[in-house]
């Protein structure tokens, strides 16, 4: 059975913890981002949505998609993250656990949130190709690395 309290004094781990929480925070930032442009740029999604801009016909005009909040924001940049923070948390948490040497590990999760903000910020300046791909294949590089170093050296295969 694992020690919860040894786990906690695991550097490996806290420092694990620690960029995963940087990295939901993001994400939850990106939220923050998408429903601000929603109401300075009164786009909604949802019908109910426009009732604080008015009634009926006039709240209808509301109801529409624009490119910057529903490409960039949500559709694109949100679920990128998706794509990719699910497996970082996953795999990151196993590799964490499974004893690696603590400067691998460090370099890996600071590399993977390091990608994943560039990768953001590249989506919303928006800077040209390739500026997005490269930090999308950095941070999924990393993923794969620590899948790739677990495999190896710790998991019955």
């Amino acid at each position: 059975m694992v020690d919860l309290t040894q786990v906690m004094d695991d550097e490996v781990f806290m420092a694990f913890a620690s960029y995963a929480t940087i990295i939901l925070s993001k994400m939850m930032l990106m939220s923050t981002a998408t429903a601000f442009y929603r109401l300075t740029r009164k786009v909604f999604a949802n019908p109910e949505d426009c009732v604080t801009f008015g009634k009926g016909e006039n709240a209808k005009k509301y109801l529409r998609t624009d490119d910057r909040v529903e490409l960039i924001f949500f559709h694109r940049a949100h679920l990128n993250d998706l794509e990719n923070i699910v497996p970082f948390l996953g795999i990151g948490l196993l590799y964490s656990l499974s004893g690696p040497d603590p400067s691998a590990a460090i370099l890996h999760f600071r590399l993977f949130v390091g990608a994943r903000i560039y990768h953001t910020i590249a989506y919303l300046t928006p800077l040209p190709q390739p500026n997005r791909a490269l930090g999308f294949f950095v941070g999924y590089g990393v993923t794969l690395s620590m899948a790739y170093r677990l495999l190896k050296s710790k998991l019955y295969l």
